[in-house]
């Protein structure tokens, strides 16, 4: 029986050769826009099941393999028809989640059935063997862990709490030296069903510091007269405080680099740096006796 293809890449609106992170972003944001809850448009319940079959099958690597494996000369809506052998059925997982996935979907992942040999011809290029019945492999999962900048420069070990299915589990997360915002670690076997288990790290908003790569920055109020004389301040660092000297006329705006204080860097043994952006901090409110030493200095001035 013949079925319409369907091309994910076209429905998504990303390249073939689109990255994960590609992939993600392109379904967050027409599942937000069709979204039948939400979404005025006409056929935005139809849009969304679409996208959301799209999605299940280019986030998982194993179903996109397999769909890729079609080949690239398909178009979106042609006639796509079983090859000779094919044992049919998806009713090995047609319920559940797919069940309002489209006969196309069904037919290529169903699993009770398989193609038992030979090759497959036409427009979409050949396969073969690929679709026989075999056992799943674990598909594993994702997760997104966001960590206070403290935790990304010291690493070590940190406890996650993963629900899954209703239940809780804690598994113990080795931070690795070099975090950076959007990083990316896997942890072998840790998934639910025993696959591994992707995490793509966040850095948290820091009240004091701003992340910019493994360089951080952040502002500092310096008094007037330290701006204009000079002198030493006290800054605050990721792993303490440090005593920096102020040049004599430093403006403000202007940044001090001090070197190695930023977030530690994944393949070298150095830090990046932190800097320090001086802001003036011009004195609100006056004594009658500040009011006129500020106005002798100001007919200095002229």
């Amino acid at each position: 029986m013949a079925v319409q293809y369907k091309n994910y890449y076209e429905i998504l609106g990303v390249a073939r050769t689109a990255s994960q992170d590609e992939i993600r972003k392109a379904y967050r944001k027409l599942a937000k826009k069709y979204h039948p809850d939400v979404s005025k448009e006409k056929n935005a319940d139809a849009r969304y099941r679409e996208i959301n079959e799209a999605h299940e099958v280019l986030k998982d690597p194993d179903k996109r393999s397999r769909y890729d494996t079609l080949g690239a000369n398909w178009e979106q809506g042609q006639d796509f028809t079983p090859p000779p052998g094919w044992s049919g059925g998806a009713h090995a997982e047609s319920g559940g989640e797919w069940a309002s996935f489209s006969d196309f979907f069904k037919t290529i992942f169903g699993g009770a059935g398989g193609f038992r040999g030979g090759d497959f011809g036409g427009a979409g290029g050949g396969f073969g063997d690929i679709f026989q019945r075999t056992p799943r492999p674990p598909r594993g999962s994702e997760a997104e862990l966001q960590l206070s900048l403290e935790d990304a420069a010291r690493g070590g070990t940190h406890t996650l709490t993963l629900q899954s299915r209703g239940q809780a589990r804690t598994i113990n997360v080795k931070l690795p030296r070099g975090i950076a915002e959007g990083s990316k670690i896997r942890l072998r076997g840790k998934a639910s069903d025993g696959g591994d288990l992707n995490m793509t790290l966040h850095l948290a908003p820091h009240p004091k510091f701003q992340v910019d790569g493994h360089n951080l920055v952040r502002a500092v109020k310096v008094a007037p007269w330290l701006a204009v004389l000079g002198g030493t301040i006290s800054v605050e660092t990721l792993s303490g405080h440090v005593e920096v000297r102020l040049p004599p006329g430093i403006q403000n705006g202007q940044k001090l680099r001090l070197k190695g204080k930023g977030l530690p860097k994944r393949e070298e043994e150095n830090s990046g740096d932190l800097f320090v952006r001086v802001e003036i901090d011009t004195p609100q409110r006056l004594t009658a006796r500040q009011k006129e030493l500020w106005e002798e200095l100001a007919k200095l001035g002229e």
